[in-house]
């Protein structure tokens, strides 16, 4: 939220206010060896990390057909942005995430009069564009490899490539041949085991797998990796 009158509102000068003594009172406390509490004075008061994993979690459950499923990764993403003593809420008007300090809420609703600063709200489009059309080209490709997979390997791996590819896609819309090892243990521990529905035999070569998809998706045309 901006103001573009010349001059600056209040609450403004007062956070001004408010940061140059918190400056000087920060040298003064260097000069007499206490340490410096900067991250409880940083605006936001969300991690980055956090936003991140709110935003992916709210298009996890707009992507899902199952509404049990969606309902999961909803309260997933309340706990998490909860943690930091936060509230998300969907702006309907231009489809974005909004995260707001808890003390601003009152019964579900934003309180104007508690709002001190603005910077300390977070806000995420969820509809920018060209995000259709990036997920559909990724879910494509995919796909294509699941299905090079198939044609290629044996049936156990081939169902594996159908449960990362829709991982891969629905997750992070990244190809799977741009999986991080991060991304590969979430799948591996997280998602396989409850949403794969895997076969014993599956579970016991998913690593093998995971490498099987990635040598058949070098031979697949796709997107550039993100």
């Amino acid at each position: 939220m901006t103001r573009t009158n010349d001059e600056p509102p209040e609450w403004a000068k007062e956070r001004a206010r408010e940061v140059l003594a918190a400056e000087t009172d920060g040298e003064a406390e260097g000069a007499g060896g206490e340490a410096d509490d900067d991250a409880d004075d940083r605006v936001p008061d969300v991690p980055t990390e956090t936003v991140d994993e709110a935003e992916r979690l709210t298009r996890l459950a707009r992507r899902t057909e199952e509404e049990s499923a969606a309902a999961f990764y909803r309260e997933r993403r309340d706990e998490l942005v909860g943690s930091h003593d936060y509230v998300p809420r969907i702006r309907e008007d231009d489809d974005t995430l909004v995260l707001y300090p808890e003390e601003w809420m009152e019964a579900g609703t934003v309180q104007l009069d508690r709002i001190e600063t603005t910077d300390r709200a977070v806000e995420v489009s969820l509809s920018g564009p060209g995000d259709a059309d990036r997920y559909r080209e990724v879910a494509a490709y995919n796909d294509a490899v699941a299905d090079a997979v198939a044609d290629a390997r044996d049936a156990v791996h081939a169902d594996t490539a159908r449960s990362f590819a829709a991982f891969m896609s629905n997750h992070y819309v990244r190809a799977v041949d741009d999986a991080t090892p991060e991304m590969r243990e979430e799948f591996r521990e997280e998602y396989f085991p409850r949403n794969g529905w895997p076969s014993d035999e599956q579970l016991a070569v998913v690593d093998e797998s995971l490498d099987v998809i990635e040598a058949v998706a070098a031979d697949v045309d796709g997107p550039e990796t993100s």
